[in-house]
């Protein structure tokens, strides 16, 4: 299983990324019933959970980004999103996207975010 993800760059404060992550070598049925999500790291600081979205639709967010990121999935195109709106510097980090399935958690290779202000 091999994730990429993309949509990463650099934005001012106030702006909007969106994020893809697309899963590839992966049978459908394990995608549809795996949780995923997107974790990230800030320079000097360890990786932390951002979203994460369950099979059933269900998610939780880190509470410094409820409100302004939401996380998506569709199955068919074995693909999950993070629309992240009202972008602050402290958002700035290189974001991972995972998938959990087949009993472990596959991840990719990250996507740099810098928020200026």
């Amino acid at each position: 299983v091999q994730l990429q993800a993309s949509g990463g760059g650099s934005v001012q404060a106030g702006g909007s990324l969106k994020l893809s992550c697309k899963a590839s070598g992966i049978i459908l049925s394990s995608f549809w019933s795996g949780q995923m999500g997107w974790y990230r790291q800030a320079p000097g600081k360890q990786r932390e959970l951002v979203a994460e979205i369950r099979s059933g639709g269900s998610s939780n967010y880190q509470d410094s980004v409820k409100g302004r990121f939401t996380i998506s999935r569709d199955n068919a195109k074995r693909m999950h999103y993070l629309q992240m709106n009202s972008l602050e510097p402290e958002d700035t980090a290189v974001y991972y996207c995972y998938v959990g399935a087949n009993c472990r958690d596959y991840w990719g290779k990250g996507t740099q975010v810098t928020v200026s202000s």
